[in-house]
């Protein structure tokens, strides 16, 4: 990877690592527009100033938008949840795994 790729993904990992950065692009990885309450739902556990902070974040990095209906993902923002969505099999046969080692001790 070139120095410049290099910087790219870290400026990418930097941004999706805020606390629950990630958490909020998943809830709205159906394509329907949510309210703020509602997004605060789905995530679950966040404060509203936590909310409010990275919905600011996302939607200066142009992942996230706000119209009438409320908060979605933009197109670069649906374009990356296609390429997480392929971690949800991983993390379930990831978690099969883990609690088999635990039965196994």
């Amino acid at each position: 990877m070139s120095p410049r790729e290099n910087a790219a993904i870290h400026q990418l990992l930097a941004l999706l690592e805020a606390r629950y950065a990630i958490r909020v692009l998943w809830a709205l990885r159906d394509g329907h527009p949510q309210t703020f309450r509602l997004l605060q739902d789905s995530v679950g556990g966040i404060t509203p100033n936590t909310l409010n902070t990275r919905i600011k974040e996302l939607r200066e990095a142009g992942l996230m938008q706000h119209n009438g209906d409320g908060y979605s993902v933009t197109a670069s923002g649906v374009d990356l949840l296609k390429r997480l969505a392929d971690l949800q099999p991983f993390a379930a046969r990831w978690v099969a795994s883990q609690a088999k080692k635990k039965q196994l001790n």
